[in-house]
């Protein structure tokens, strides 16, 4: 199955110098974890509630000052439409990520790929191995 199958189509990226507090209201609007963050058209890094969690809120940032490239998952990670989902999940399994952004042949957001899309596409038994990958715990 071709990623753009499992894929959730609605995404939105936020520019390197959109205020954390602003993502956090999208992710609260649209009941989601990670917004990828962009800089001169492209795509440079992810925030997610976890970044927010740890390197804002945990250290005293004002969330409504601290722009997403200074907080940002620095680098990222995307699949294309047209792969497939099981690429996708050996990417995911190799990289330790749970979510990832999705471009089509022009390298335009068009979705995001998380889990939960691959649970409600894939076999049990592949939506099980790569949750038991990428949710190993911490050292």
């Amino acid at each position: 199955m071709e990623v753009s199958k499992a894929m959730h189509r609605k995404a939105q990226w936020a520019s390197v110098d959109t205020p954390v507090a602003e993502i956090a209201r999208m992710m609260a609007k649209d009941d989601i974890g990670a917004v990828p963050i962009g800089k001169d058209d492209k795509l440079v890094g992810m925030l997610t509630d976890r970044d927010i969690a740890l390197r804002v809120v945990a250290k005293g940032l004002d969330p409504a000052g601290t722009k997403a490239g200074t907080v940002m998952t620095k680098g990222i990670v995307w699949a294309r439409t047209s792969e497939t989902v099981e690429d996708a999940i050996h990417l995911m399994d190799r990289r330790k990520i749970r979510r990832l952004p999705v471009i089509d042949d022009n390298k335009r957001l068009v979705g995001m790929l998380s889990l939960g899309d691959i649970a409600h596409s894939v076999s049990r038994e592949l939506s099980g191995e790569i949750l038991h990958a990428v949710a190993d715990h911490h050292s």
